[in-house]
């Protein structure tokens, strides 16, 4: 798995696009949940999963906290082994909110959170994490 992270429009799609231009795309939202993602994978072709903060506020709604945490950590391990099975590049797309701002709202808060949370078990399971920042890709770990 590869993870890219970066804030708003800071170019994460296009850096994705242009490295993996067959790839198939799964916006991830309250209609399709990260644990629908492997209806999509396809051997050989490498599967984009973004919309990980919208489907992040809807299941938040849904699900208690620490619930949801243990359930995305185990999705993403099932879904990276059926991806090496596949041998189809799993490529998982990640905003960075928050840097120091701390929402007022209670809701906004746990969704910061729980945000930043996904991203750190993501990150601990992608063999490659990517930093994307106006455009520009450093290699964080990989």
């Amino acid at each position: 798995m590869q993870l890219f992270i970066g804030g708003a429009c800071a170019g994460k799609r296009d850096t994705v696009t242009a490295r993996f231009p067959a790839a198939r795309w799964w916006p991830l939202n309250d209609v399709h949940p990260l644990s629908d993602c492997h209806q999509a994978l396809e051997a050989e072709r490498p599967l984009v999963i973004n919309g990980v903060l919208e489907w992040l506020a809807s299941a938040l709604d849904a699900t208690e906290h620490d619930a949801l945490r243990s359930q995305w950590q185990r999705e993403l391990a099932t879904l990276g082994q059926r991806a090496d099975e596949l041998n189809a590049p799993l490529l998982v797309i990640t905003t960075e909110v928050g840097r120091g701002i701390v929402p007022m709202q209670p809701k906004q808060r746990r969704l910061r959170d729980a945000n930043g949370w996904f991203n750190q078990d993501a990150a601990a399971q992608a063999e490659q994490v990517w930093y994307v920042r106006h455009g520009l890709v450093q290699l964080l770990k990989g």
